[in-house]
């Protein structure tokens, strides 16, 4: 990818880029990326996604630390665009999280909308800020830490 390119990315590229495979996968769609910059992408959230009988079985709610997570993955789908590597010997692993603030549970059948913009990069490691909201409310916020790593180390 160029640089300045705006793109949109389908399961089966995340897929490529991604290490995670279901139930771990958890963003669906990239609507929108500016490599060096920012990301928007989404992840459709269904009742048959495994935590949902247990989180809460009279009232299911996404677990918080997945949305974190969802945020997450979208950062490392911005940080291979900006800077592609090579998926089969490096992994982009997640280093830490500040600031992180949920507003509003998120339930099946929304559609959990994901914007992550870089703060700070240098050399392997990434610092981001993500949002997550349904239907424009934000349901949460963090700062994000990664780094790209060699799958062997």
């Amino acid at each position: 990818m160029q640089p300045a390119e705006t793109t949109r990315i389908d399961i089966h590229q995340i897929l490529s880029i991604l290490p995670h495979r279901f139930p771990f996968v958890m963003v669906d769609r990239v609507t929108e990326i500016t490599a060096g910059k920012s990301i928007r992408g989404h992840k459709c959230v269904t009742y048959n996604e495994p935590w949902f009988p247990g989180h809460f079985p009279q009232r299911p709610i996404m677990p918080g630390v997945l949305i974190l997570e969802s945020l997450a993955q979208t950062g490392g789908i911005l940080a291979y665009a900006s800077e592609p590597f090579d998926a089969s010997r490096s992994l982009m692993f997640f280093l830490g999280i500040d600031k992180a603030k949920f507003r509003r549970t998120v339930e099946p059948g929304d559609k959990l909308e994901l914007y992550v913009e870089v703060l700070h990069h240098r050399s392997n490691v990434w610092r981001m800020r993500g949002e997550a909201s349904v239907d424009g409310v934000l349901a949460a916020e963090a700062e994000l830490l990664a780094s790209v790593v060699d799958r062997q180390g």
